[in-house]
Parts: structure tokens; sequence; C-alpha cells
């Protein structure tokens, strides 16, 4: 059975897509620890993010930093944490989060955002991925 990461990455199940290519999809987590907190995933299915090959990881990888970058550009922020503990979902993601301080990235600490601002802020993020 497919992962919700996978339906979401196949469009079955909506989300708030950042960026997307073939091998890889970028979206708004809906229980974010900050505004702007993205999930990085391939498209491929891997439970584990050390059992992706060499060049799936370095893809995967610099596919983020492609996020993070326009992250930047959308939120303001001082730099953008990288967290990847992949317990919650059996699909390897990685979480992008903007950072002010060492405190926004508490993942014990979920944030509400309106349906309205978590579209105004997937479209900044998208507006700015290159």
């Amino acid at each position: 059975m497919a992962s919700i990461f996978s339906l979401i990455a196949a469009g079955e199940i909506p989300s708030y897509r950042v960026a997307s290519d073939d091998k890889h999809y970028a979206f708004l987590d809906i229980n974010p620890v900050a505004p702007g907190h993205v999930l990085v995933i391939p498209r491929r299915e891997e439970d584990y993010i050390f059992n992706l090959s060499d060049e799936e990881y370095t893809d995967l990888m610099l596919f983020a930093r492609r996020v993070a970058r326009a992250l930047e550009k959308a939120i303001p922020c001082k730099r953008v944490g990288v967290a990847v503990m992949g317990l919650e979902v059996p699909h390897t993601h990685v979480h992008l989060v903007p950072l002010n301080s060492e405190g926004d990235m508490d993942f014990s600490s979920k944030k509400q955002i309106a349906p309205e601002e978590m579209a105004r802020i997937a479209e900044a993020i998208a507006a700015e991925f290159e």
C-alpha cells in the first residue's frame, strides 16, 4: 500500500505544493513547527533515508537545497534548519524549517495556520523556486 506521501506526490491527496520534478516533491507540512515548514520527499517510496542509493540521496539533498533557497527568499528567516527523523511516516522525508532561533525547530510544538495563509506561503515559495 502506498504511503500518504506517495499519494500526496501523485496528486491523490491535496497538498500545498512548493516544488517538484520527476524524482522529488516538496510541500508544506500540515502540522508545521513554523510557518513555511516544508517536507521534501523522493517520489520513489523508501522508508529510511540511508537506504537510498548514493545517487538518490545526493539528488534528494540537492533538490532540498534548491527548495531551502526558495524558502529563504519567501519567508524572512536567519537560516533554514534541516531535520530527517522519519519515524512518523514510512517514506523518506526531509524537513526544512525557517529559523530565527533554535527554538523554532521544536517538533513538539505544532502551529495552526489557516488554509488561506498556507496557500499564500506555498505560492510565495513556489514563486522563488528555480
